[in-house]
């Protein structure tokens, strides 16, 4: 399935509305249950590399090539309540559309990022992967542990939680269209997350 677009998502945030809300929520909602769970090894093994392959961009710092792994209209969205919640009512730690992602990869990239001054090392480890199914063939709900270990600044921090993904399979591969990222502690003080999480 090729996706067409009449727009350019990195200049308009038009698709985030409330039917897009809508729908962020009702999928985010009830998919971790055991009838839904998909347990074909190829299947998982085949989000579990994506996953992976996610982190390591991350790690290395590829934040451009990290941006090609999702569709064209996505959201990264770091809850800052247990559970998630609905982002149009509840503070968020982060949720950014494209337009926003992007801008935060430019600002990274200025060095005048003060944040990231000395930039953050960062080691991250994923597992658990499961994979649901949704009531859509071209859509799968992916959940995964994570630690994130960060060094910067003589001082080393983990960060931890669970992932929820949302894949969409357009332009002839799986995209990230959301990525949620639960972290057990987000409703406290977290210091500075500059890092993508």
């Amino acid at each position: 399935m090729s996706v067409q677009l009449d727009h350019d998502p990195s200049r308009t945030s038009y698709y985030i509305n409330d039917a897009f809300y809508d729908e962020l929520i009702a999928s985010f909602a009830n998919w971790q249950r055991d009838d839904l769970a998909i347990h074909d090894l190829a299947e998982r093994d085949r989000f579990r590399a994506l996953l992976e392959q996610e982190a390591r961009l991350l790690d290395q710092d590829r934040l451009e090539d990290w941006l090609k792994l999702f569709a064209p209209e996505c959201a990264y969205w770091v809850p800052a309540t247990p559970g998630g919640g609905d982002p149009r009512r509840e503070v968020a730690i982060s949720f950014d559309d494209r337009r926003r992602i992007e801008d935060r990869i430019y600002r990274l990239r200025t060095g005048y990022a003060w944040s990231q001054k000395p930039k953050s090392r960062t080691v991250r480890m994923i597992s658990n992967v499961e994979v649901f199914r949704t009531g859509r063939d071209d859509t799968r709900m992916v959940r995964s542990n994570f630690l994130i270990n960060e060094f910067r600044g003589f001082e080393t921090r983990v960060l931890s939680g669970w992932c929820g993904h949302r894949f969409v399979h357009g332009r002839g591969r799986w995209e990230i269209e959301v990525r949620q990222v639960n972290l057990i502690d987000c409703d406290q003080n977290l210091r500075n997350p500059s890092i993508v999480l």
